[in-house]
């Protein structure tokens, strides 16, 4: 890869070495839905060691929203159980710097913020399991339009642990009313990337008053014979470190994903 800008088209089929050099070098800043098929794709919130404690325990409560996939040394800028080459400060195309509960910054390069008592935590996304469904001949939406799947805040109640707590965000897929079930088993077999999904149908049951208006990502088109499915997702973390109103935190933008070198449907998440 060169620092010549790249298109997500151009990187469709590249390998999740060349897809993080082309981000390392700033030739790509979009999102990852659908790029290096089979490949675990992480949530990211990078914080400091002394609440670090207290955001694992809360990931341990809630692990449909928060499945823990890996931790950094502190100070430690590489995951070397994610990936071999994997630099946390430049290897995810966009990130948000969050200081003392507000969104400062939106950058592509974090090495200006870092620190030596940062923690980096991946959680899995569900990004990982689209392309099982779509192996299996189930749409994803947001795929086949280039566009970055719908994310909703829910008024679903998460398990606090110390500072953290509050509301779990979810993605959205319309799949056709006869898939459901099948879309259903096929994500159940990825606990490490939010699994099964949480709700079905009506978003009001969950706290949801618009499809066509996310809180993140793109709205997509719902099909006649389609139902909206509804997963945990990733993005809820950034609401919770946002409530802590730590001094200095770091997350992925939505959407824009860690891609490690682990596969999707591996026993675990260690590399080897």
């Amino acid at each position: 890869m060169t620092a010549t800008t790249v298109s997500h088209s151009d990187l469709i089929g590249a390998s999740a070495t060349d897809v993080r050099a082309a981000i390392r070098s700033g030739a790509y800043t979009g999102h990852t839905a659908g790029l290096a098929a089979g490949k675990l794709q992480c949530n990211l919130a990078i914080l400091p060691e002394n609440v670090a404690l207290d955001f694992l325990r809360f990931c341990q409560r809630n692990p449909k929203p928060c499945p823990l996939v890996g931790v950094s040394d502190s100070g430690d800028p590489a995951l070397p159980t994610l990936g071999h080459d994997i630099d946390i400060r430049s290897d995810v195309a966009r990130y948000r710097v969050f200081r003392n509960g507000t969104l400062t910054d939106e950058v592509t390069d974090i090495t200006d913020v870092w620190a030596d008592d940062l923690v980096t935590v991946a959680l899995g996304c569900s990004f990982t399991f689209e392309n099982a469904l779509l192996s299996n001949g189930i749409p994803v939406r947001h795929i086949e339009t280039g566009r970055n799947v719908p994310m909703f805040r829910s008024n679903i109640d998460l398990v606090p642990a110390g500072p953290f707590g509050g509301q779990m965000v979810v993605t959205m897929r319309p799949i056709p009313k006869h898939q459901v079930d099948q879309a259903r088993e096929i994500s159940r077999r990825y606990p490490q990337a939010h699994g099964a999904p949480i709700a079905v149908g009506d978003p009001a049951q969950i706290g949801i008053s618009d499809l066509g208006q996310p809180d993140w990502g793109d709205a997509v088109d719902i099909h006649p014979g389609e139902m909206p499915v509804y997963w945990a997702c990733g993005v809820t973390p950034q609401n919770v470190l946002l409530n802590a109103g730590l001094p200095l935190c770091i997350t992925h933008a939505p959407g824009h994903m860690l891609i490690a070198d682990v596969a999707e449907d591996a026993e675990t998440t260690i590399l080897t």
